[in-house]
């Protein structure tokens, strides 16, 4: 069903972070710095695909998504939702059920036999396709999948993901170099605000986080993994 009801930016920001402060989808922990995909350390990490298995937040969240891009980008601004391989797919999927759209989704590289396709679905010459994530860091991955949508002779100027990391001050303008609008839920400013407020882990922890989120490679050079 389409969603009707349109709350404040704000108050999906708060309500996106309590939520996945709620399912242990946060995860704080300054000590023992977490390996991120760069190879880089953080005291933050999330996990938004534990969202599948809760479905009260799964189904409010994609709803705010929806809801968020139709407000963003018009009611009427695309033909086909995009998932990005491989955690975009379930996400995509709900939202071209909201919004009434056919649904695909994008290979991170061609499967390597049969068609060596990297679009899995029907997409079409000058659709108007909205590329669908979980979380985007610093857009790196998602040039990739717009391209290969682009590839099709479909268009692709927008991207939604429920978490977007916004403390690295460069990704929104990397993507809108390469024709692409951000659409998120909510940031790591608005989970360490929550997580304040709910008082869900030590102050100590939160203070070295806030730390690492105002200046990420500062806190990453302090930071290095034993060799």
């Amino acid at each position: 069903m389409i969603p009707t009801s349109f709350p404040p930016k704000a108050e999906i920001a708060r309500l996106s972070a309590r939520m996945l402060l709620e399912i242990g989808a946060v995860h704080f922990n300054a000590k023992e710095p977490f390996k991120l995909a760069s190879g880089l350390p953080s005291p933050t990490y999330i996990d938004c695909r534990k969202l599948i298995s809760y479905p009260r937040i799964r189904s409010t969240l994609m709803d705010f998504m929806a809801c968020t891009v139709m407000r963003d980008a018009g009611f009427e601004a695309f033909d086909n939702i995009a998932g990005g391989e491989t955690a975009g797919i379930p996400f995509a999927a709900l939202i071209a059920e909201r919004l009434g759209l056919p649904m695909t989704y994008v290979r991170k590289k061609p499967k390597g036999y049969g068609r060596n396709a990297r679009i899995e679905g029907a997409m079409t010459e000058g659709q108007r396709v909205l590329l669908v994530e979980d979380l985007t860091t610093d857009g790196g991955s998602k040039l990739s999948f717009v391209d290969a949508i682009r590839d099709t002779g479909a268009q692709c100027g927008h991207t939604a993901v429920i978490f977007y990391y916004g403390i690295f001050p460069d990704t929104e303008e990397r993507l809108g170099a390469h024709g692409i609008q951000l659409h998120h839920l909510c940031t790591w400013w608005d989970v360490l605000a929550e997580a304040r407020a709910s008082r869900c882990f030590d102050d100590e922890t939160l203070t070295e986080v806030e730390r690492f989120l105002n200046a990420p490679r500062v806190w990453q050079d302090a930071h290095p993994f034993a060799d």
